[in-house]
């Protein structure tokens, strides 16, 4: 069975709610493939994603959204970023920043200095998927768990809905 990092763990158990370690295949370890192949329902997976300014000083933040929406890059996230253009950050950027891998970072143990801007719909979720901080694990708790990382901050509008075609 696969573990996250024990920083995570260590955050994790001292945490007053419920969580669960899940192992899962490194190689079915983003959002949509995990969703499909573990039977766990996108509604309910939160991706962790690292975006950065393109223009002026760098910044970063980390966002947190439901696997159903699509973060607001040029309205929302460029405005409370303060820059004028902004993308998503490089997979090397993001293992630098964070020291985890695509398909694994987690909102856990980032560094306390970086923003953590979590969608109000993440918050509505009884619980959540996030990464696991590795490609072999997820970890499922309760949202609340976010508010208490440093630099956590609920904003809402930061993620819209997907729309599907019927």
């Amino acid at each position: 069975m696969s573990d996250t990092l024990p920083e995570i763990r260590a955050i994790l158990e001292a945490a007053p709610y419920p969580f669960e370690v899940m192992g899962c295949d490194p190689e079915l370890a983003d959002t949509a493939v995990f969703c499909e192949r573990y039977g766990k329902a996108p509604e309910d997976s939160a991706n962790t994603i690292l975006v950065r300014s393109k223009t002026g000083e760098l910044k970063y933040a980390a966002c947190i959204v439901l696997a159903t929406h699509r973060l607001d890059v040029n309205k929302v996230v460029r405005k409370k970023l303060g820059a004028r253009k902004v993308s998503f950050a490089s997979p090397e950027e993001t293992r630098d920043l964070t020291g985890m891998e695509i398909g694994g970072v987690t909102a856990i143990a980032l560094p306390a200095d970086l923003p953590l801007w979590v969608d109000a719909d993440v918050m509505a979720r009884k619980e959540i998927i996030l990464g696991g901080g590795n490609r072999s694990s997820k970890l499922i708790v309760d949202p609340k768990l976010l508010l208490d990382q440093p630099g956590a901050e609920v904003v809402e509008g930061l993620a819209n809905p997907i729309q599907t075609t019927p």
